[in-house]
């Protein structure tokens, strides 16, 4: 009796420890942030604690590898004369410590989005204001070696203001790892790339590119668990283009507006994200708005309805995540320092203030990395 006892004390500590997550937060350090941090968050209360942080020039957006043990944080400076960089960083699973490797350049200014390739051999970063993507090996210690290969866009669209050239603003890899989508706000675009994983190479896919409404501002895309949906947050106006997606190419299926009925104001949106169960999805808008749009995605055919609207109790919602249990959703509000947290209701897919913050300062980037 005494040993079944104890097995099952053993069972409930495992199962409360693979609930435990490191929380890593990118900022901007213009103001109160000084780089990266680190947190514990634990996923049935949404208790964070600081663990550790990062010095770091304007790590403003992370990309965990496949291996959990390494990060990789764009540099988002420009106007230099020698352009942003990608700094490569170890991460201690055992003490929630970053170490850094070393850094290299982006090949351009602002990179602002960073990601990793499925084999965990190639790095790819959107220069926001240079309008190019880069390529960079990942060595075997995990640094990073110089870029490989250097895209350069062209073009620009009916925002003179903010489409006066091109402005790479995503580089994001297909589940197969077979292709790189990339929004282009600039370009009113989203170029599609092949991507070889052996050679590192880019090229462009056979269906090169796919327009999107001219003054829209393509950011950020996102796909169902699925694969066989995705959606395209576009900044300027605030709509989400959605798409189905058949041996990587795009097709455009609806366009539907994040804003609440009879909104006037400048929507600036930002990030896009579908649920775990592939049943919701969400975005942020900054601007006027400050709001989490919710979603509700048909399975059949991928369509959205409107499921609700949410405050973000904060203003500059820059990206936010949705915690690996799928039970809460943290938003980076970057203009009020802080993290605000969100219960979700998964039938719903609406979401509920905890009261629990993080106060960080400009937060904009959140990832997650297992502690077990």
């Amino acid at each position: 009796m005494k040993l079944v006892f104890g097995m099952v004390l053993v069972i409930l500590s495992i199962t409360a420890k693979a609930q435990d997550y490191y929380l890593l937060t990118g900022s901007y350090t213009s103001g109160k942030s000084e780089g990266i941090y680190v947190y514990t968050f634990d996923t049935k209360d949404a208790s964070a604690v600081l663990k550790s942080s990062m010095r770091a020039a304007n790590p403003s957006f992370l990309a965990i590898a496949p291996d959990q043990q390494h990060v990789y944080a764009v540099y988002e400076e420009g106007n230099n004369k020698i352009g942003g960089s990608v700094a490569a960083y170890h991460f201690n699973k055992s003490t929630g410590q970053l170490h850094y490797i070393n850094q290299r350049l982006s090949g351009g200014d602002h990179p602002c989005y960073v990601a990793v390739d499925k084999t965990g051999h190639w790095v790819t970063a959107a220069n926001y204001t240079g309008g190019s993507i880069a390529v960079l090996p990942i060595n075997a210690d995990g640094g990073l070696d110089s870029v490989k290969q250097l895209i350069q866009h062209s073009g620009s669209s009916a925002n003179k203001e903010r489409q006066e050239k091109a402005h790479v603003h995503c580089t994001f890899f297909s589940a197969d790892n077979r292709y790189v989508y990339t929004p282009d706000l600039g370009m009113d675009k989203v170029m599609e790339y092949a991507f070889d994983e052996k050679s590192g190479q880019l090229t462009p896919a056979h269906q090169a590119f796919i327009k999107t409404v001219p003054g829209s501002g393509p950011r950020h895309i996102c796909f169902t668990p699925d694969n066989k949906h995705a959606y395209l947050m576009q900044e300027l106006t605030g709509m989400v283009a959605v798409y189905n997606v058949k041996n990587g190419a795009l097709s455009n299926v609806q366009n539907i507006s994040a804003a609440k009925p009879g909104f006037t104001g400048f929507m600036g949106s930002a990030d896009i994200h579908t649920s775990p169960d592939g049943k919701f999805l969400y975005c942020s808008n900054r601007g006027d708005a400050n709001t989490i749009t919710i979603f509700r995605i048909n399975p059949a055919t991928g369509r959205l309805t409107v499921a609700g609207y949410q405050s973000t109790m904060g203003k500059g919602p820059r990206n936010f995540s949705l915690d690996p249990s799928g039970n809460f959703l943290l938003v980076a509000n970057q203009l009020s320092d802080n993290i605000v947290i969100f219960k979700r209701n998964p039938k719903t897919g609406l979401l509920t203030d905890t009261g629990k913050r993080i106060d960080t300062g400009n937060p904009v980037c959140l990832q997650w990395i297992p502690i077990r």
